[in-house]
């Protein structure tokens, strides 16, 4: 092996593992940056979601060539159609990741997430259910070690159907709002 063919393996392995992906991250995270607390993860980050996203890219873009040329392509120099629409992919996510400000010294302002809807959110919603859920079923086996009737199990009973009530109220509440 000479060194022009080791130049071209190496070319191509970065352009089918690692180019177009990384261009794709670049544009789609520039707010990560690979300096300060928490610049090792976001490389590490980068590095997976960069050969993750060049293999997908490269399946996709050799399924499209494959459909699209009459008799297939060849993925060799001599035919380097794959190398150049995978290197014009990654011009084209380079392109958009300059105008994302994701090659800029300063990086550009991460949007917040969006609020979820009024009230609690999701995950405390779920964990109140869980409790109250918990409590039910603590009263249920109070209930069968107590005699039938008398006035704790009556209390007991009362408490249960309150709880019902309120897992009930939470849950159509929560479906109301996604609803709207």
């Amino acid at each position: 092996m000479d060194a022009l063919d080791l130049l071209e393996a190496i070319v191509g392995g970065l352009l089918l593992f690692v180019v177009p992906g990384f261009a794709v991250a670049r544009a789609l995270f520039p707010e990560w940056r690979f300096r300060g607390p928490d610049g090792t993860l976001r490389a590490l980050e980068t590095a997976t979601l960069s050969f993750v996203l060049s293999v997908a890219l490269t399946v996709l873009v050799g399924s499209l060539l494959l459909g699209l040329a009459p008799g297939g392509f060849a993925a060799a120099w001599s035919d380097p159609v794959l190398e150049v629409a995978l290197a014009a992919v990654a011009l084209v996510a380079v392109a958009a990741g300059v105008l994302r400000g994701a090659y800029a010294r300063v990086p550009p302002v991460a949007r917040a997430p969006e609020p979820e809807p009024a009230g609690e959110g999701a995950w405390e919603l779920t964990r109140e259910l869980d409790r109250m859920h918990r409590e039910d079923r603590t009263l249920r086996r109070r209930l069968r070690a107590l005699s039938a009737g008398g006035p704790e199990a009556t209390e007991l009973e009362r408490r249960r159907e309150e709880i019902a009530r309120r897992i009930e109220r939470l849950e159509r509440g929560r479906e109301d709002e996604y609803a709207r």
